[in-house]
């Protein structure tokens, strides 16, 4: 066998092949160049993969023995006795993803204690498995009493809920991953086993059902690839084209080659869009092509964040209405952004088109690793453009899918940087490294020295082997060229005329502009350098007039990264209220020992407030914008990516009112308490762009809310606008309430009112009750029979 560092692989060991005695016929135009040919070396990704290796894989680790995940195989495995001990019947998975993130660290940082670690881990999934190769805790530990989601019977809730083809997936891409890395088999064969107990039981004639979450499609073929059994080809070829008898949620609405538009669960929908591209890749499919090609450009067009996320809607993880971008409620699963750079790369070395490396930068430097704390011990699983200080990163989650993915991801970067074609070399990311190339027959060692992202010059230190003819096609990002994404959806606001230069030793560069890239042909020798240098200027984006939540606001960027106003550099922590004047200037400067090691933007701009009597002043703010993907390091507070270009953009700071200067308690605290007096304006009752408080998941109970007044107030009016996210949310309005007052002597007596308590949705219910002297008002709230409930704002006068 030979070793990885010697093998030439795909990252994501897309490609194997020094392990099968010949390659399809069929493949990837552009192949890639695997991230053991490229050691990084820069500033901003060298840190965050050791920092993976150090830190993000071994709590991930310590958390799966913590949780039970670990425990789940130990009493399949009948090595100890229990019941499964997890929420989820997916949860093997995260054991699966952090094996194959653990395989990819280890290939960079060689570490004889994890490999052990991984050899027992791999030991008790081994035993874990039923003679038939079938493998799956939740059934095993007990076929009699399994999670709802799972079915009595194997297999009977696949295209629902129960993941049982998911584990399988992310067990392959394990098992493939540590194969490569060790050369040992113990858990490739484990897979190997598991996928012919598929091969039996699924396939024309057979079982039809189609893979409820998607990614078994992707894991067949790099099993295909490894073993160049056809087998797992054809069998992800049937998951694929078996889809359009199900639900829209997990893309089974239409067989694939029908679908045109992305809808449905995020990352989902980008596991099965990547495995597509796979299988069209070897077999030549060109329906296949069709159709992710127009699903790609609905998600530019009207779908996609200025970060990089995708998945508007939270309710189902998925994707939303035409050019429904909301901020604050802004979903942006990190395991989408991930499952989108995997697509996006496929479709480059599909097409050679810099469109796909223009989003997939975007996500890689934004809305992906946003997901992990720059420490790599703390995560996001959503990623909002907003926020009024709900949000914070979390150590772990009952659902952990995310931390589990960006073990695996992160040290796959180095992958990206490079790809090749025949003669020609694809220079696609920029970051300090040194990588090796083997080019028809010639090794070429390409040295790249940068302070990307923070610098747009780029210098390529060329050291063939021997003098050689070859081209060099240095992507020109979009951003450079004034235009940040491949569409409409948002575009700068001002053109920028500075162009980009390319050097040869020197001197000025012959090139041809080609889809995106400059590409350089002539015969190159030990010692010659290209230089490239970006403009970096500081840029204002502005939205399509379409995404209605962007309307009359404009972010920031400098390079390939977006940013943001949080909480600690700012007036009384806020931020929301900042007002940004188009003819603002900007100024940027790096700061070493910030956040890691950031360049910031600042400015003199203005912020907003309101008045008793509904009007908006304004005042001189001191403006300072950190990289969108450094917030909430410094614990929770304000957030917000888009600024008002004129006041009644921004969300300004509260009128001083008898609620504004209360403290608030409740039944049932949480950080979105503050929505009550925060006098942000309801669009409707199911405003999930505004922050509001909930009882969910209580039903049926008497819940409720206080203002304790600085001191005592004379009051006679109370108004409350109702959180309702009917039909398909779990909140309703509430059953009855009512209010009652302490008085001076600490007695609470309920306040007699001049009208009924009003229980509509969608506007303000006011009541109107004898005035009285109260030190605290309480409301009390009874909830529906069979739903939470919730309010969105709540005054008092």
């Amino acid at each position: 066998m030979v070793k990885l560092k010697t093998a030439v692989l795909f990252w994501f060991v897309i490609f194997v092949t020094n392990t099968v005695k010949s390659q399809p016929k069929g493949d990837y135009p552009i192949q890639p160049v695997p991230f053991t040919a490229v050691k990084v070396n820069d500033q901003f990704w060298a840190p965050r993969i050791k920092r993976n290796h150090d830190v993000t894989i071994p709590i991930a680790l310590e958390q799966c023995y913590n949780t039970g995940r670990v425990n789940n195989f130990l009493f399949a495995a009948k090595i100890k006795s229990g019941k499964f001990c997890t929420e989820y019947p997916f949860d093997d998975t995260d054991i699966y993803k952090i094996l194959e993130g653990a395989s990819f660290s280890l290939q960079t940082f060689p570490d004889k204690h994890l490999e052990a670690r991984l050899d027992t881990l791999i030991d008790y999934v081994g035993k874990a498995q039923e003679p038939d190769g079938y493998l799956y805790t939740n059934r095993t530990i007990d076929p009699l009493h399994t999670h709802p989601w799972s079915g009595l019977k194997r297999w009977e809730k696949e295209s629902d809920l129960s993941h049982e083809l998911y584990n399988s997936g992310h067990l392959i891409e394990a098992a493939v991953a540590h194969f490569q890395a060790t050369g040992k088999k113990t858990l490739l064969n484990i897979a190997i086993k598991n996928a012919d107990l598929l091969c039996r039981e699924f396939g024309p004639g057979k079982l039809d059902h189609a893979p409820g979450h998607q990614i078994i499609e992707m894991a067949l073929v790099k099993l295909y690839r490894t073993t160049n059994q056809k087998k797992y080809l054809d069998l992800a070829k049937f998951f694929l084209d078996v889809r359009g008898k199900g639900k829209e949620y997990s893309q089974d609405h239409k067989k694939v080659t029908e679908q045109t538009e992305a809808v449905g669960h995020a990352v989902r929908a980008t596991y099965m869009y990547a495995g597509m591209a796979d299988v069209a890749a070897i077999t030549g499919d060109k329906a296949y092509l069709n159709a992710i090609d127009k699903i790609w450009e609905d998600i530019i067009d009207d779908k996609f964040y200025l970060t990089g996320g995708i998945g508007a809607a939270g309710g189902h993880e998925g994707f939303g209405a035409p050019y429904e971008l909301p901020n604050m409620s802004a979903y942006n699963e990190t395991c989408a952004s991930i499952g989108n750079i995997y697509w996006n790369y496929r479709l480059f070395l599909l097409h050679g088109d810099s469109r796909f490396y223009d989003v997939l930068e975007r996500t890689l430097y934004n809305g992906m690793v946003s997901g992990v704390s720059l420490s790599g011990d703390r995560f996001f699983y959503p990623n909002p453009l907003e926020s009024l200080g709900q949000h914070s990163r979390s150590a772990w989650f009952g659902c952990a899918c995310c931390p589990s993915n960006v073990c695996r991801f992160i040290p796959s970067v180095p992958g990206y940087v490079y790809a090749q074609q025949n003669d020609r070399v694809f220079a696609n990311l920029f970051m300090s490294s040194n990588a090796e190339i083997m080019l028809n027959g010639t090794a070429v060692q390409i040295t790249q020295t940068t302070n990307y992202p923070w610098n747009g010059t780029v210098d390529f230190t060329l050291n063939p082997a021997k003098r050689k003819n070859f081209e060099m096609a240095i992507r020109i990002p979009g951003w450079a060229q004034n235009q940040p994404l491949p569409s409409d959806l948002y575009s700068f606001t001002k053109k920028d005329d500075t162009l980009f230069t390319l050097m040869v030793n020197g001197k000025p560069a012959e090139y041809q502009l080609e889809n995106g890239y400059a590409v350089i042909k002539r015969e190159w020798k030990k010692g010659d350098v290209i230089q490239l240098t970006l403009p970096m200027p500081i840029r204002q984006v502005a939205a399509n007039k379409k995404v209605v939540a962007d309307q009359d606001k404009i972010a920031l960027q400098r390079g390939p990264i977006v940013y943001c106003a949080e909480w600690p550099e700012h007036s009384e922590g806020r931020v929301l209220n900042l007002v940004v004047n188009p003819e603002t200037a900007f100024t940027a400067s790096y700061r070493p020992d910030f956040l890691d090691g950031v360049t910031v933007i600042k400015a003199e701009v203005e912020q907003s407030k309101r008045t008793i009597d509904h009007q908006i002043n304004v005042s001189k703010a001191t403006f300072e914008a950190i990289p969108y993907y450094a917030w909430a390091n410094r614990g929770p507070g304000e957030m917000a990516v888009w600024f008002g270009t004129k006041p009644s953009a921004s969300r300004p700071l509260p009128a001083t009112t008898i609620a504004s200067k209360s403290k608030l308690s409740a039944s049932h605290v949480t950080k979105t308490l503050i929505a009550l007096n925060d006098q942000a304006e309801p669009k409707n009752s199911n405003d999930h762009d505004n922050i509001y408080y909930h009882w969910w998941p209580m039903k049926d109970t008497l819940q409720w809310v206080q203002y304790t007044f600085d001191k005592p107030e004379t009051i006679s009016s109370t108004n409350v606008y109702w959180f309702d996210d009917g039909p398909w949310g779990g909140c309703r309005v509430p059953a009855s309430w009512r209010l009652l007052y302490q008085n001076e002597s600490g007695e609470w007596k309920p306040v007699q009112p001049k009208g009924p308590f009003g229980i509509a949705k969608d506007q303000y219910n006011e009541l109107y009750f004898e005035p009285v002297k109260a030190k605290a008002l309480k409301m009390e709230v009874m909830l529906p029979k069979e739903y939470a409930g919730g309010i969105i704002e709540w005054s008092v006068k």
